[in-house]
């Protein structure tokens, strides 16, 4: 696994997926889930953030192929996915909405899924397979879920520290780095799924 690990890949893979999670970006929603009374443990955060990405980078596959899917097809269907999350980060649209029936403990739902480990991160993941090396890829995840322990322990201070624009324009730059990769990962695969068909 160590003769896998390449600086490049695992420099590449932690940004797509440090865009995608974009944990910095979940600050606000932190502290607002907290000032609701609702309870946030960033041990169990980063725990269930690391089951939930590794169980479906292994298990992922193979659910795949249940459906007689390859990757490149997956990549095309979660680049299209990527491009809509990119464009709702530079839009300022929001799709998740709280519901007054929901668990006062907020780590799992709706901290780690959707935000973190949600829909359009997981399908990143099985996405990227098909660019990286999986030593690379792991590194990747575990440096993530080093980001989101972290951000989850000190929402409060990075929020002083950063301030709500410099959130704000973070959320906007990783926006637009999504909207690259996305393009890039819809323009690699679909040439693989075209020579196929040839």
């Amino acid at each position: 696994m160590l003769e896998e690990f390449n600086l490049r890949q695992f420099l590449s893979a932690f940004v797509v997926l440090f865009a995608v999670i974009d944990a910095p970006g979940s600050i606000p929603i932190i502290l607002k889930l907290k000032r609701s009374g609702r309870t946030i443990n960033a041990e169990r955060a980063g725990l269930l953030s690391l089951v939930m990405f590794l169980g479906f980078f292994y298990v992922g596959e193979a659910f795949l192929n249940l459906f007689k899917l390859d990757i490149s097809s997956f990549a095309v269907a979660g680049s299209l996915i990527i491009f809509i999350m990119a464009l709702e980060m530079i839009l300022d649209i929001d799709i998740f909405h709280e519901k007054p029936d929901m668990p006062k403990d907020a780590t799992f739902i709706p901290l780690v899924f959707p935000l973190f480990a949600g829909a359009g991160a997981l399908t990143t993941l099985l996405s990227i397979r098909a660019q990286f090396s999986d030593a690379n890829i792991i590194a990747a995840i575990i440096a993530n879920i080093l980001v989101i322990y972290g951000v989850v322990k000190t929402a409060k201070k990075l929020n002083n520290i950063l301030g709500n624009g410099f959130i704000y324009m973070l959320q906007k730059f990783f926006g637009i780095i999504l909207l690259a990769i996305s393009v890039k990962l819809f323009t690699t695969n679909i040439t693989v799924l075209i020579e196929h068909i040839k």
